[in-house]
C-alpha cells in the first residue's frame, strides 16, 4: 500500500462515513469465531476496540504492561470527552465540532477523519451512559456540559475531575464481561517486544512475561496497536513513569511509517517543576481555565517580591494584576487553546514576570468564580443581601462540586490550599499528536497491522484541542476500528489458525533475545535514568515549546551521541529471566533514543510554525505560529531505513474542500 493512498472514499463530507460502511466488506458471524486478533494497549482505544471485537465474535487476546487494564493511562484524564449533541442549546453541530478540531490543530489534519470523529461523538456518550459512567449532570437531569480552550461553545460531558477513570471502568466492565465468555484472554503483565510478519502481514508479536521474563509467541490474523503516545521521550511528562513508545516503534521498524513525530503537546496547566529529583509532572484539567483566570503581576518587582517569599499573590490588586491571556484574546480569554495558552505563559516567564522561586510558573485564581457562584448559589437560596463569609462559604462549596479532587490533589502535591491562594502552574509536555501513519481504515503501511488511540498520528493535526484524545480513542475503539478491520479479514475467512513454529517467528524471536543479551552484557556504569534524563533535557531545550534550526539540528548530533553512549555504558542490573524493571526501562529508553532523533529531524525539516511546533524563524509580529500551507500542507510520514537521521519522507498532501484556509486567530 502506498501512502499516499488514504483509501478516504469520495462523495460530499457527510457522507463519506456512511457510504463507506455500506460499501467494505464484512465478516459474517460464523466466520469471525475463526479469526483472532491481537490487541496491544487496554486504554480506552484498546479497551473498547478488544471490548467491541470481541462481541461481534472475533478472538481477541489483549496485552498490557499493568497488572490490569483498569491501570491503563487513560485512567489520567480529568476535564472530559467532547460531543456534539448541543444539550445547552448554544449553536453546536457536527460541522461545528469538526471545524473547530481542524482550526485547533492549525490546518494540518484530515478532514473526512476529523468530521468522522465529530459524528461518532454523540454515540460515545450514549454507550458510556449505557455502560453507567457518572457523567455529572444538571439540577433537571440532563447530563451537563462545560467549555474547553479553543472553542465557543459548551460540548464536554465529564465526571468532575476524574472523567478517563470513569470511562476506563466502562470499557474494563465490558471487557471483563467478554473475558467471562471467552472471547477475551488477558495477558496483564506482558510487553509486545516486536511485530511478525509473514508474507508482507502482519500475523503475531512476540511479547515478554514481565513476572517470569518468559519470551512468548503470539499470532493473529491481525494486530491492533493502542499503546498510547510516546511524550516520555521527554522524561519529565505528564504521562505515567511506564507510558513509551515501544509497540508503536517496533512496527515502524518493521515497515509502518511513522508520522508528524514533532507534533507534541505542551500543556498549559500543570504544576510546576519544583528540583531535581522528580520523575514525572502532574497535570491539572484543562477544564480549570472555565472558571480560574490566569494572570502574572503587571509590575516586575511584585513578581520578584511574591517569588522572593516578601509578598502573597492575594495582596495584590486587580489593578496589579495582568491577566495577559484575557488581555491578548480578548474573544476567548482563558479558553484559547492549548498550544497558544502555553507559548504565551512561557513569554511572561522569560520576561521576568513567572511567580514560583524559579521563576517559571504563573497563577490560576479562583477567587472571581468563587465569589461569583456564591452570589448566585445565595439568591437561588433566597439570600438577596448575603454576608461576604457567606458568599465565599457558598462558593467555594459549588468550585468543590465541580473541581474538588483537583483541589485536593494541588494541596497534597504543594501543600498549599487553592481555595485560599492562587494555584500556580506551567506549560509541560503532554499529549502527543505524532504517531504511526494510518490511513482512513486506521490500517498502517503494514497490511493487517492497525493503529488505534494516541498510538497513531490522529485527528489532532499539529494541536490537540481539550477534551478530544477521549473522544477520538473511544471512537476508533468502538465505532470505527469494529467496522473497517473487517474490511480486511474478510480475506482471512480461510486462512485458518497462523501457526507460530515458523522461520519468521523464529527470526522476529531471535533480534528479541539479541536486543535483550546486548542490554544485559553491555556492562557499563550508568542507570537507564542517567541517559533518559540527559535525553529529556535535550529534547525540553532543543525541541520543547521553541524550536530553532541550530537548536535542532545540534539535538540531532547529541542525541546521536547519547545513543551510542547508551549501548556501550549502560548498567543493566539484575537477570533476564526474571522480574526486571531495569531491563524494561532499558528496552523503552533504546526505543526513545532513535525516536528522539527522528522526532528533531522532522521538526528540522518542518520550516514552519503550526500547532505544538513552533520554529522561532517562523512567528508573526505578535510572537503567533507562522505556517507556510504552500509548502508544508502535508502529513509527513518517515520510512525506517536503519538509522534514523536518514529516514525516507513521503508526502500525504492535505486537501481542504470544506474549511477554508486561514491564519487561526482566538482575538
Amino acid at each position: 500500500m502506498s501512502v499516499f493512498d488514504s483509501k478516504i472514499p469520495e462523495g460530499p463530507l457527510k457522507d463519506k462515513w456512511t457510504k463507506h460502511k455500506n460499501d467494505i466488506n464484512l465478516v459474517n458471524p460464523a466466520n469471525k469465531r475463526n479469526i483472532d486478533v491481537i490487541v496491544i494497549g487496554t486504554g480506552l482505544a484498546g479497551g473498547a476496540a478488544a471490548a467491541t471485537l470481541a462481541e461481534l465474535g472475533y478472538n481477541v487476546k489483549t496485552f498490557c504492561y499493568q497488572d490490569s487494564p483498569r491501570r491503563a493511562h487513560s485512567i489520567a484524564a480529568q476535564g472530559g470527552i467532547n460531543a456534539s449533541k448541543n444539550y445547552q442549546g448554544d449553536g453546536d453541530s457536527d460541522y461545528r465540532l469538526f471545524y473547530d478540531t481542524v482550526k485547533g490543530g492549525d490546518y494540518r489534519s484530515r478532514e473526512a477523519n476529523v468530521y468522522r470523529l465529530a459524528e461518532v461523538s454523540g454515540n460515545i456518550i450514549d454507550q458510556c451512559v449505557a455502560q453507567g459512567v457518572p457523567f455529572a449532570r444538571e439540577y433537571g437531569g440532563y447530563l451537563d456540559n462545560r467549555s474547553f480552550g479553543g472553542v465557543l461553545v459548551s460540548r464536554t460531558f465529564y465526571a468532575k475531575g476524574q472523567t478517563g477513570q470513569q470511562l476506563l471502568l466502562g470499557a474494563y466492565s465490558a471487557m471483563n464481561r467478554q473475558i467471562n465468555r471467552g472471547k477475551i484472554q488477558a495477558f496483564n503483565r506482558h510487553e509486545m517486544m516486536d511485530l511478525v510478519l509473514v508474507d508482507g502481514k502482519a500475523r503475531g508479536i512476540i511479547a515478554r512475561n514481565m513476572v517470569t521474563g518468559e519470551i512468548e509467541r503470539h499470532s493473529a490474523h491481525a494486530v491492533v496497536l493502542a499503546s498510547g503516545g510516546y511524550g516520555n521521550v521527554f522524561f519529565l511528562s505528564t504521562n505515567a513513569m511506564g507510558s513509551n513508545v515501544m509497540a508503536a516503534w517496533r512496527a515502524h521498524r518493521r515497515g509502518a511509517y511513522f508520522a508528524n513525530p514533532c507534533y507534541t503537546q505542551i500543556h498549559p496547566t500543570c504544576i510546576p517543576v519544583s528540583g531535581d529529583h522528580q520523575s514525572k509532572l502532574t497535570l491539572m484539567s484543562e477544564s480549570l481555565r472555565n472558571d480560574g483566570r490566569i494572570w502574572v503581576p503587571k509590575k516586575k518587582e511584585d513578581a520578584i517580591a511574591i517569588r522572593e517569599g516578601k509578598k502573597k499573590p492575594t495582596e495584590l490588586s486587580e489593578d496589579e494584576r495582568d491577566y495577559y491571556l484575557e488581555r491578548r484574546y480578548p474573544s476567548f480569554g482563558n479558553l484559547v487553546p492549548r498550544d497558544v495558552a502555553s507559548r504565551a505563559a512561557k513569554e511572561r516567564c522569560d520576561a521576568g514576570f513567572g511567580v514560583n522561586k524559579t521563576g517559571q510558573a504563573v497563577f490560576l485564581d479562583f477567587a472571581s468564580a468563587i465569589k461569583r457562584y456564591g452570589k448566585e448559589a445565595a439568591f437561588s437560596g433566597g439570600h438577596k443581601n448575603p454576608s461576604e463569609a457567606e458568599i465565599t462559604k457558598l462558593g467555594k462549596e459549588v468550585v468543590e462540586s465541580k473541581y474538588g479532587n483537583l483541589f485536593q490533589m494541588y494541596e497534597k502535591i504543594t501543600d498549599q490550599n487553592p481555595y485560599e491562594t492562587p494555584m500556580m502552574i506551567f506549560p509541560a509536555v503532554h499529549y502527543t499528536m505524532g504517531g504511526l501513519w494510518v490511513d482512513y481504515n486506521l490500517q498502517t503501511t503494514i497490511p493487517g497491522c492497525y493503529a488505534a488511540g494516541e498510538a497513531n498520528f490522529s485527528d489532532h493535526g499539529a494541536n490537540r484541542l481539550g477534551a478530544s484524545a477521549l473522544m477520538q480513542g473511544l471512537a476508533d475503539g468502538y465505532f470505527v476500528l469494529p467496522y473497517t478491520i473487517g474490511d480486511y479479514l474478510a480475506g482471512d475467512i480461510k486462512t485458518g489458525k497462523i501457526p507460530t513454529d515458523t522461520p519468521e517467528f523464529d527470526a522476529v524471536e531471535k533480534d528479541v533475545r539479541d536486543k535483550i543479551d546486548r542490554l544485559m552484557n553491555a556492562g557499563g556504569k550508568h542507570s537507564v535514568d542517567t541517559y533518559h534524563k540527559k535525553l529529556g533535557k535535550i529534547m525540553w531545550d532543543k525541541c520543547g515549546m521553541a524550536r530553532n534550526e541550530q537548536g535542532l539540528k545540534e539535538a540531532i548530533e547529541e542525541i546521536k551521541e547519547l545513543r551510542e553512549d547508551f549501548w556501550a555504558n549502560v548498567k543493566v542490573s539484575g537477570t533476564a529471566n526474571s522480574k526486571n524493571a531495569e531491563l524494561e526501562k532499558a528496552g523503552r529508553v533504546a526505543d526513545f533514543l532513535e525516536l528522539g532523533e527522528l522526532f528533531a529531524k522532522d521538526a528540522l525539516h518542518r520550516n514552519e510554525s503550526c500547532g505544538g511546533h513552533f520554529r522561532e524563524e517562523y512567528q508573526t509580529e505578535e510572537g503567533e505560529a507562522l505556517r507556510d500551507d504552500e509548502n508544508f500542507k502535508y502529513v509527513a510520514a518517515w520510512e525506517y531505513t536503519g538509522n534514523p537521521r536518514e529516514a525516507k519522507l513521503h508526502k500525504e498532501e492535505l486537501i481542504f474542500n470544506n474549511i477554508e484556509l486561514k491564519t487561526r486567530s482566538y482575538k
